[in-house]
Formats: structure tokens, sequence, C-alpha cells
């Protein structure tokens, strides 16, 4: 099946970019991933999307399906009025010329979370080892074109699960964390949900009350599952960029400054542009 696209969109740009952490490349530019309850082959052609499906009730439908993914990559974003927007600062309209179609995904909060916990003191390898592990221990295993995948395991199985068995799947100390958070939202303590609908610094706020969940890996949750676009994660790459680009000949400010900073010069897409230095500074640093 296909899914057109008439938009700016490249879809190896958007699943390599150190957003989501479940996607594989497989041969021939076909890349596999598992959304929810799905497992989904893709591949680009042109302005459109090749896919296969699986879920794990059967064969879903070609409309479900073109639903999952116009909202996972963001299709019903304003693109050009983006471009617009954060193409103003000459270092990111120099990035989206690199990288023009590279898009922000709408991940599960779920999951998201999960992996961005991960994400403490990590790389994005060790990341995609963690998630799976989890995956294949507790999830449903999906089959495609001779492929097994799982799905991502529920707040509840982890919880039950426990941090010395996350400890042992490889997560270290990041396991009490994704045990805890895990626990929270079992018990009703933390609705990731209602964070969608909650104002960016508030949604922020309660996350941080979170053991494992500080500044940086809020903001990555905010952007990438929150829908706060004028979210402005802070990791290393970005930090580079910032100090680097913005700030030369100058002593680097702290990460809490850089986020106002950022969030005063960039604007309500502030998200978008940091997508867009994180990716172009990384590709520098290989």
């Amino acid at each position: 099946m296909k899914l057109a696209i008439s938009q700016p969109f490249n879809l190896a740009e958007s699943l390599e970019s150190g957003q989501a952490h479940r996607w594989r490349k497989l041969d021939d530019g076909l890349y596999s991933g598992v959304l929810g309850s799905h497992l989904i082959h893709l591949r680009q052609d042109g302005a459109a999307v090749e896919y296969q499906a699986v879920s794990t009730t059967g064969l879903p439908s070609d409309d479900a399906i073109d639903r999952l993914l116009h909202s996972y990559f963001r299709l019903d974003d304003d693109i050009a009025a983006i471009y617009n927007d954060i193409c103003r600062d000459r270092r990111v309209a120099d990035m989206v010329a690199r990288y023009p179609g590279l898009r922000i995904l709408r991940q599960e909060p779920w999951e998201c979370t999960v992996a961005f916990i991960c994400s403490a003191t990590s790389n994005i390898p060790r990341i995609h080892q963690n998630m799976e592990a989890m995956a294949q221990s507790l999830g449903h295993p999906l089959q495609l074109a001779g492929e097994t995948r799982h799905t991502f395991p529920t707040p509840e199985q982890l919880a039950a699960a426990g941090a010395g068995f996350l400890r042992e799947l490889g997560l270290g100390f990041r396991a009490p964390y994704v045990a805890g958070v895990a626990q929270q939202v079992t018990d009703g303590q933390l609705n990731l949900d209602e964070l969608i609908r909650q104002p960016y610094p508030d949604a922020k706020s309660r996350l941080m009350e979170c053991r494992g969940i500080g500044a940086k890996i809020a903001d990555c949750i905010a952007v990438f599952a929150l829908e706060k676009l004028d979210a402005f994660p802070v990791d290393v790459w970005v930090r580079r960029a910032l100090a680097e680009w913005y700030f030369p000949m100058q002593k680097k400010p702290p990460d809490k400054a850089m986020v106002q900073w950022a969030q005063a010069h960039f604007g309500p897409y502030a998200g978008y542009s940091q997508q867009y230095l994180f990716h172009g500074r990384r590709r520098e640093g290989r």
C-alpha cells in the first residue's frame, strides 16, 4: 500500500535523527518498526511511502495505517508555516536546506517516556538495545515478511517485572527509574495523556517530579510525545551547537539559560529548530 505525501518529507532523515528508538533499517531502503500494536515495514518512493503492516489482531485496514502514519509523521502540521518561522534563523535555515523533510515524530507517550529515561548517560545504539530487550522479554510477538518483532510492554507489565528484572536486561542504574514511573502510571498517579492537555511548564514540572527525569529528558518527552513544540531539549550535541554557533568566544551558559534563550530566540516552534540543530551538529560530529 502507499500513503501519498504532498509536503516536504524525508523518511530516512526522520527515522534516523535520534527521536525514536525502535526502527531498524533493512535492505533496499526498507525500515521496520513497531507502532503500538502494529509491525510496519516502510519505504519512501518519491512523494509517497510504501508500507506493509500487521497488528496483534491480524491485518489492519489501509485506512487505519494511513491515519497512524499521518499522525506519527505529523503530516497535519503546517510545515510551510513552520519552515517560514524557524528559517528566520540563518543557521536553522541552513539545516533545513541540508535536510529538507526531516520531521518531528509524534510518539506514543508511554514508550517515549521510557526511551528517554533510558537515554540518560547513554547513546543511541544502547537505547535501541534497551528498548528491544524490554519488548522481546515482555511484549506480544508480531511477524511480517519473515521478521519477528514485539510490541512494547505496558506500564503494568514493566511495573510487575520490577527493577531487578530490568537491570538484568541491561538498563543498569536506569532500571529503578523505569520501574518507578511504570508503577506511577499503573497506580494512576501519573497520567501522560493528561499532560498533553496541560501547559508546557506544568507538564514539564510534573515529569521532573519522577526519579530519573531531569530537565533534558522532560523536554524530550514534551516535544516528541506531548505536543509541546516550544520545548527545547539540550543534550550534548545541542549544547555544542549553541556554544559554537551562537555563543562563540563566550563562556558557555548553563543549560537552563540556554533553554530560556532558545525559546525566546526560536519562538513557538523551538522544538523543530532544536531537532534540525541536533541532527546537523550530530551529522557534522561523526
